[in-house]
């Protein structure tokens, strides 16, 4: 296996690329290792300087501490994925972790935001290594949660504001404002 690399807006993520499946579970990011059981992200989150590890379709995002260099960690992090897949594992995760129900308002203005969330925005997101989740609308604002390398990332409020709220707003006229949680 061939694990590529490439590098996301933000310089302390890289996005790994196995070439196989990783995520059949949708997007799923983790901070703490006794978040899950799963070997791998439990491997990656134990990496000295590693912070966080977010798991998309075909990618792992993995975040690191500003004082660390990649070039002390990036071979690390290749062998642990190339070594999970070598034992003949096809994906990192088959199923949600967590039982995990959102509380969407179930009304045509959410169901829309979340249709262009879904469509326009999130393949955007992923493609820099990153997710972004819908999480409330009222009084006009749109609030969304944003994971993997856009949690933190130095442009990600430019991105919120001059990409998702503009296309947000353009689609759904209710929508006056998008803020990060």
């Amino acid at each position: 296996m061939f694990v590529q690399i490439e590098n996301t807006p933000n310089p302390n993520t890289l996005k790994f690329l196995p070439g196989a499946p990783v995520s059949k579970a949708g997007p799923m990011e983790f901070t703490n290792k006794k978040e899950t059981t799963n070997e791998l992200v439990r491997n990656l989150l134990s990496v000295n300087g590693v912070v966080m590890v977010f798991l998309g379709d075909d990618f792992i995002t993995v975040k690191k501490n500003d004082n660390l260099s990649w070039n002390d960690m990036k071979n690390s992090i290749i062998t642990l994925i190339d070594d999970y897949y070598s034992q003949g594992r096809n994906f990192v995760l088959d199923k949600e972790l967590k039982s995990k129900k959102e509380n969407i308002q179930d009304n045509e203005i959410v169901l829309k935001i979340i249709e262009i969330l879904d469509s326009k925005i999130r393949p955007a997101v992923a493609r820099d290594g990153g997710d972004i989740k819908f999480k409330s609308f009222e009084k006009g604002i749109v609030k969304v949660e944003l994971q993997g390398s856009c949690s933190g990332c130095p442009s990600s409020i430019m991105t919120l504001k001059q990409g998702v709220q503009n296309l947000l707003c353009h689609y759904v006229p209710e929508v006056k404002e998008v803020e990060a949680l």
